[in-house]
């Protein structure tokens, strides 16, 4: 069963063992989408691939359900920066709210991983805590600091474009954490 009331994955990590997980998520998160864009370059797609499926989110709030609130930050923050430092993606007007939601995923990740709730449960309230936190800044840096870089029609665009990115979290998250608590011998019940 993949809804587990056991949380899959919740022995503390060493300092060291979290740096290698951030780091991991990072490469990942970085990696991930310069696929998706050439796939998406070899079908004519552009960037919408990638909107589509969100690959920079998963390896994400993966580091902080194993990880922690620290591990999971950490890969949320350096991912999108290392990103446009490296292949100018996201966009320079997206960056920060980029760097908003996914360094919130980690964290809040982290913070729900020894909850005991189902791990659906838990990548669902890191979904929605970190799309409330990225559209409250792209609210208020539209109508408190009338900066027109990104209109507030692109939050309710983005849950459009990344459904199918949504879903596939909510699908593959609990069963890579149930693997990882197999591998581990903490099988949940």
């Amino acid at each position: 069963m993949l809804i587990s009331q056991k949380p899959a994955v919740s022995a503390r990590l060493s300092g060291k063992a979290q740096a290698v997980c951030a780091s991991a998520a990072v490469v990942i998160a970085v990696a991930l989408p310069q696929l998706f864009h050439a796939l998406g370059s070899l079908l004519h797609l552009g960037t919408a691939l990638g909107e589509i499926f969100l690959p920079m989110h998963l390896p994400v709030i993966l580091a902080g359900l194993l990880a922690g609130p620290l591990a999971g930050a950490a890969a949320g923050l350096l991912s999108p920066l290392l990103s446009f430092l490296v292949s100018g993606m996201p966009g320079q007007a997206m960056l920060p709210f980029m760097l908003l939601e996914l360094g919130s995923y980690g964290l809040i990740a982290g913070l729900v991983r020894r909850t005991g709730w189902p791990s659906v449960l838990q990548v669902l309230i890191v979904q929605i805590g970190g799309r409330i936190l990225r559209a409250g800044g792209i609210l208020l840096a539209f109508y408190g600091l009338h900066s027109t870089a990104v209109a507030p029609a692109v939050i309710l665009q983005s849950l459009k474009s990344g459904a199918v990115g949504i879903l596939l979290q909510l699908l593959l998250i609990p069963l890579l954490l149930r693997v990882a608590a197999v591998r581990n011998g903490r099988g949940s019940h």
